[in-house]
């Protein structure tokens, strides 16, 4: 994460104290985590048309309104916290590609890639439902995997960044990625009804 971040105990600290349900915990958690959280939301969004209805800041705003309803949550650490934020950012996006599908008029759509390592996903289309889907299905083969494109690709974070808050090897992040990537567009680029048979 970015230099000058929160250190990791205080992080720690106000995991715990949220997760005994004191007030104000998260409020505070959020506040230090705020810039970070945005700066990895524009990097994500920073491709997306300048019109487009999901902005940063909204979709931070949207991140906290969200945590605010987890009850019993086990966040032990700022690695826990941002890999859980990221799922959370997965979960947000897939909500308003479902909402942009039901409001966009014909002949209006305008393919936002999802990333340029997999520019073959419409972000602003129900390719990312079709992507949720299948993210889900990796997730009963490596759960592991499914993070590192969460942590990746949804929240922004780098490969070594990535490799850190899972704990595990760049090395290892780097060989998940591509089988991750490999996998997904293997799967994505089937026809329905073979999707559905090899689930």
């Amino acid at each position: 994460m970015p230099p000058d971040a929160p250190i990791p105990s205080e992080i720690t600290g106000l995991l715990h104290r949220w997760k005994e349900g004191e007030r104000g915990a998260l409020a505070r958690l959020a506040s230090l985590a705020y810039d970070d959280l945005r700066a990895i939301a524009s990097g994500y969004l920073r491709r997306e048309d300048p019109g487009h209805t999901l902005q940063a800041t909204g979709l931070v705003n949207e991140l906290y309104l969200r945590l605010t309803q987890v009850k019993r949550i086990e966040l032990t650490d700022r690695r826990h916290f941002y890999a859980f934020a990221a799922q959370m950012m997965r979960m947000i996006l897939i909500d308003h590609a479902r909402q942009s599908r039901a409001l966009k008029r014909p002949g209006s759509a305008k393919r936002v890639p999802l990333h340029e390592e997999m520019a073959w996903i419409d972000a602003a289309s129900e390719e990312m439902l079709a992507l949720d889907r299948a993210l889900d299905q990796l997730e009963t083969v490596d759960e592991r995997k499914v993070r590192v494109i969460e942590l990746r690709f949804f929240l922004g974070c780098t490969n070594d960044e990535t490799a850190e808050l899972l704990n595990v090897s760049r090395a290892t992040v780097d060989r998940d990625l591509e089988f991750a990537k490999a996998w997904l567009y293997r799967r994505l680029s089937e026809p329905p009804s073979e999707s559905r048979s090899n689930k």
